[in-house]
């Protein structure tokens, strides 16, 4: 790989409404991964900003409905990151699934032919895939969303390679394996197996040294870059005194991109496939390599926060405990590099309501998990019981998602109602449509957008609402406080629109002016309570 380097500043563009800095205005925003807000989307799916890179490898062949690429690549996420979208719903982290080369073939594994649009299939983790754009794509996309005061957390995959098709061959027998098929039974029968047919599983548990697969070594022949890859892996050996096994050289290719570009996190797929030792090593690995790279850009560092590394442990629930039981064996993920875990079971917990869901995530987060990360969703690329699967609860979407303790992950659309399902598609194709710019304009997707940016917003500027002890103030209308440090917030929830009267006496003295960021009005505390009148049901309180 390359090795690039980074200029970094700061800058911030906010919603339309409001009023407009100038480029070389800035404004510094707390963060905390625990209480990070992370917009997750499809690179193929969101946004395409160069459409001459749309067909690459002869990736032509007529695909079932929404299993070839549809063109979103590298530039259209910065476009949308320059033009202030992110900074307008308050997000200070973007993930996108995975931008390494994939598989040039497509196959049928009974969803009808797919190619590798969703980043999955590795073919080569040293490079990027042209449908997605260059390594200098990659560098100004960092750059770009570091102004702004966003992270960049990548999609790691380390547990398989690509599918095996006529273009694509299988890697070497000490690399991967092709069978058994995982049955999900016990420890074994979940890490030591392929997730499906024909997805070659990385023999991770394996210590054994191999050499690298003959298909790389003609492939960066072909390149002109074998002689700086194997001298760049001399080096990385001799450093760690790994031994070469399948799982140190993806490390060294997945850590290349933190090292040479400042990549602030990993969101590591499918963790629990693959050997705990495997995911020390990438952390391990990852935190020296930003650090080396925040010593040689100190000017371009956006804090000291530790690297960030989340797993998709599937099913993974904090109710639990901290450890996950595959039945015959429980591994705390949290012991082996990971800062935090993504919360399975939140979307049925926020079906419970608003007092339910926000006392338990308090529960989880001050007792079992202080000092662990949850990353909440309500619906995501491929789990089909989505909060709000028909999309008829926008705004509560919005409030239980961005007004929860813990960390926020919204996928992409859910602040405009993006469809989750499509005429034609099967399976997980239904929650990949393409993200929907078209509707904008509508006055109802208009509305739910507002929402969802001020409550994005405000929950940016307050690690309080992420990481502060819960309390409820009032059953109804529902009002609560979040309580982190110096930090204090009160949001009220389905508020009487026009005149409220809200009891704020635990968290405000009299004479106390505290500002609705909802509305923009403000008044002063009298007698414990705060008297204000505004045309909104949700009010967001802070002090002046």
């Amino acid at each position: 790989m390359k090795h690039f380097f980074l200029l970094l500043t700061t800058g911030l563009i906010l919603f339309s409404c409001q009023p407009k800095p100038q480029e070389n205005e800035t404004t510094t925003h707390p963060f905390d991964w625990e209480a990070a807000t992370v917009y997750f989307m499809l690179t193929d799916r969101f946004n395409n900003g160069d459409p001459t890179n749309d067909l690459n490898f002869s990736r032509d062949r007529e695909t079932a409905v929404l299993r070839g690429f549809e063109g979103g690549d590298l530039q259209g996420i910065i476009q949308k990151i320059e033009s202030g979208y992110f900074d307008q719903l308050g997000v200070n982290a973007l993930w996108f699934t995975p931008v390494v080369e994939q598989i040039h073939g497509a196959t049928d594994e009974g969803t009808g032919l797919t190619y590798g649009y969703h980043g999955y299939w590795a073919k080569d983790w040293t490079t990027i895939d042209p449908n997605f754009g260059t390594m200098e794509d990659l560098k100004n996309l960092v750059e770009i969303a570091h102004k702004h005061q966003i992270r960049v957390v990548l999609d790691a995959v380390l547990n398989h390679t690509g599918p095996v098709t006529e273009q694509d061959a299988a890697w070497p027998s000490d690399w991967v394996r092709l069978s058994p098929v995982c049955d999900f039974k016990n420890y074994t029968g979940t890490t030591a197996c392929t997730l499906v047919a024909n997805l070659p599983d990385i023999i991770t548990e394996s210590d054994e040294p191999v050499m690298l697969p003959a298909s790389l070594v003609e492939k960066w022949t072909a390149e002109g870059r074998l002689s700086q890859e194997i001298e760049e892996l001399e080096a990385f050996f001799k450093r760690t005194g790994y031994a070469r096994s399948p799982k140190a050289y993806i490390v060294k290719w997945l850590t290349d991109y933190v090292f040479e570009l400042g990549i602030d996190g990993f969101r590591v797929d499918t963790a629990k496939h693959a050997s705990e030792d495997a995911w020390t090593m990438l952390y391990e690995q990852s935190s020296w390599a930003l650090s080396q790279w925040r010593a040689a850009h100190p000017e371009q560092t956006l804090g000291e926060t530790p690297f960030y590394m989340v797993g998709e442990v599937y099913g993974y629930h904090p109710a639990g405990g901290t450890a996950y039981s595959f039945g015959d064996r429980e591994v705390d993920y949290y012991q082996y590099g990971f800062n935090a875990m993504i919360h399975f079971g939140f979307k049925h917990e926020a079906k419970k309501g608003y007092e339910a869901l926000f006392s338990a995530q308090n529960q989880y987060l001050q007792t079992t998990h202080q000092g662990k990360g949850l990353l909440n969703y309500i619906d995501s690329h491929d789990d089909g019981d989505a909060f709000d699967k028909d999309r008829t609860q926008g705004k509560k979407a919005a409030n239980v998602l961005l007004l929860a303790p813990g960390g926020a992950q919204i996928y992409y659309g859910d602040e405009v109602n993006r469809p989750l399902t499509f005429t034609g598609a099967v399976g997980d194709a239904h929650l990949r449509t393409p993200m929907n710019w078209d509707v904008l304009n509508d006055s109802l997707v208009a509305e739910n957008l507002a929402h969802w940016q001020k409550l994005g917003q405000f929950r940016r500027a307050h690690l309080s609402i992420g990481k502060g002890v819960h309390q409820m103030i009032q059953e109804a209308p529902y009002t609560f406080s979040r309580i982190y440090q110096e930090d204090r917030v009160v949001v009220g929830l389905e508020q009487p629109t026009g005149a409220k009267r809200i009891p704020v006496q635990s968290i405000w003295a009299d004479g106390i002016t505290v500002t609705d960021q909802y509305s923009g009005i403000a008044a002063k505390v009298k007698g414990g309570f705060l008297e204000i009148n505004t045309p909104f049901d949700t009010v967001l309180l802070q002090e002046n």
